[in-house]
Formats: structure tokens, sequence, C-alpha cells
């Protein structure tokens, strides 16, 4: 009898933990990236409670996917580049796209996308690019150059540089007028110079994510700053004295995307998730409340006008031309990787 009673116990336990389970769902996102009601909208109308965790950079991100959060998570919001070596390292599931209806209202440059064919990981979540965020009296141009951060001549005043690897060197190469993927050795040695005299300037105040370099250009301890460009635009809307600009030389173009991890505990949720995001009208809270321009173009119907008329939310089709994605290196990453060691510790 008492193993029979023993029994019947376990299983009452693992139904209810079953029952748990399929009414949470864990996110692992960056940090700023949803408006206060977007998660408690999807709870209201899925009654699937959410629990969501952030991280400030790709690498924090894989690092604890790897030390075991790929079993923790439903839902993970990485961006483009790494997407390749994510797969490569089995960190996502395949997606089931007959459970995202929504996926129909991506734009046609995020449908089958290079770092994904097919789209049989990811689902863009927003896109975007890395620019300048600075102060309106001390930086001049319309857009503004990325000399006044590369150029010792016209540094005009203290800077932050973004603590981002591949994002940050993407930035030079495009002051450099390179391909912000390459790997001649001549072009990186031309990179590593330049960044080793940018950072012995008198100007230099560090290297910084993104939220926390805006905020030393809202409070003037800087007078330009790498950010991305949400970040930077919701900055600008309370601050009158400061303005974000893609420079004009170009810049690096972003796309984050949703991704269930290989072993996630609740798919079926994730995938709800996933499909409410791409929603269009939800879609478009979403890219009215970060400043970042929506994938969906479903969404577009949606979208605050003065937003589409703003360049430094949606570029126009000349300056389209400029924008470089990253990629993936594979073998070859370890030059990035080897180059921004040695800048950040000499």
């Amino acid at each position: 009898m008492r193993k029979l009673l023993m029994a019947l116990a376990l299983v009452l336990l693992a139904a209810n933990l079953a029952f748990a389970a399929n009414k949470e769902m864990r996110l692992f996102i960056w940090s700023e990236y949803m408006p206060e009601d977007f998660v408690p909208n999807f709870e209201k109308q899925t009654g699937i409670k959410v629990r969501v965790d952030y991280y400030e950079s790709m690498e924090e991100m894989i690092a604890k996917l790897q030390a075991g959060g790929v079993s923790q998570y439903d839902v993970v919001v990485p961006s483009d580049y790494v997407i390749p070596t994510m797969v490569k390292l089995d960190l996502l599931a395949v997606l089931d796209q007959g459970k995202l209806p929504n996926m129909k209202n991506l734009a046609p440059i995020f449908v089958n996308p290079p770092y994904d064919p097919g789209n049989k990981y990811t689902a863009a979540y927003q896109w975007g690019t890395l620019g300048m965020m600075y102060k309106k009296d001390k930086v001049p141009g319309n857009p503004p150059s990325w000399a006044v951060m590369f150029d010792e001549s016209k540094q005009l005043g203290p800077f932050v540089l973004i603590d981002s690897t591949r994002e940050m060197l993407g930035c030079a190469l495009a002051y450099m007028g390179k391909d912000v993927n390459t790997t001649d050795k001549k072009d990186l040695d031309e990179l590593a110079a330049l960044m080793l005299k940018v950072k012995k300037s008198k100007y230099f105040q560090g290297f910084e994510v993104g939220t926390g370099a805006r905020s030393k250009v809202v409070a003037g301890a800087a007078i330009a700053a790498i950010v991305y460009n949400g970040d930077g635009l919701r900055a600008v809307a309370e601050d009158k004295t400061s303005a974000f600009a893609n420079p004009a030389e170009g810049t690096v173009m972003w796309v984050d995307n949703m991704c269930i991890p290989k072993k996630a505990p609740n798919p079926e949720a994730a995938y709800k998730f996933i499909n409410y995001v791409l929603d269009a009208k939800t879609g478009a809270a979403l890219s009215n409340w970060t400043q970042y321009p929506t994938p969906n173009k479903a969404a577009m119907a949606f979208i605050n006008p003065e937003d589409l008329k703003n360049p430094a939310i949606y570029p126009s089709d000349a300056y389209m031309k400029k924008l470089q994605f990253l990629r993936d290196l594979g073998k070859d990453t370890r030059l990035y990787d080897e180059l921004w060691t040695m800048i950040k510790t000499r």
C-alpha cells in the first residue's frame, strides 16, 4: 500500500510540475528592449507567466547558454552574426514554422537571411544600426563624421566607444572605408594601429555598453558615444541637448532574432511568444517604443508617422547602401578576438 501511495504521489508531483512548466516561459533578452506592458499583455492573452533575465553582450549570452542556460530558457534573442556559431555549438532548436503563422508578416529582407537560410532557427525581432549619440552644440555635421572619435586632429571632446568586439571594430572599419568582415592582414594591421591610437587619446573615456555610454552623453561627461540607434533615440527624446545619427561614412547594420534554445523546457510557450511578437500591431507597438525599425512589413501601417520620416530609424535608400552586416567568420573569428584582446589590454 505504501509503495502504491508513493507511486501516486510521484505521478501527481510530475503532473503538477508539467502543469507549472506549461504556465511559465523564460525569456533571455537584452536589457531595455521591451515596453513595460509588452510581457504583461502576452501573459494576459495566454495565461502564461513569463520570467525575464537580461544580458548586456552576445558573449555573456552565449557563455550562459553554454553553462546550462540552454535547458533553462525558452526564448533567447541573439544578433545575426552569432547565429551560425550558436548552431555549430548545438545551442538552438530547429523552428517548426507551422506553429508560427505570423512569420508571413516578415519583410522580404528578413526572410531567408544569409545568416540563417530558410529561417531554420530564427525569426527577426528588431533591426537597427550602431551610430553616434552626441551633443548638438559640440559636434558638427548632419550627419556627423566618425572622425570625431577616430581622427585625433578632429576630436573635439570626451568620447565613449562600445564594448562589443565585432560591432566596435566594425564601426572603425566603416570609418576606414573597409569591409567590416575583412580578414586581410593589411586591413587588420591598420585597424589595430587606429584603435591603439584612439585609446591613447586624451579624450578617450573607455568602452561601455550602449546604455552606459548614452548616460555619459546625457550627463555631459562625454560629447559623443557609440550606441545602438534605439538606445540613443530614446535618450535624446528626454535630452534636447543631444542628438543621434548614423555617421556619414556608413556603419554596421544588425538584426536581433528570436530563437528557441535546443533544450528549452517549454517550447510550446516559446512558439506562442514568438508568434505574438510577429503580430502586426504587437510588432508596431514594440518598435514605436524601442525606436528601432521593425522587420515586420505588416506592422508598417501602425508605425508612428514621425518615426517613418526619421533617417536615424528608417535610413534612406541611398544610406542603406552604406550599411554592412557582420558575418560569422568561422575560424577567422579568432583574428578579431585576438585583436580585441590586444586592444583592451594595451
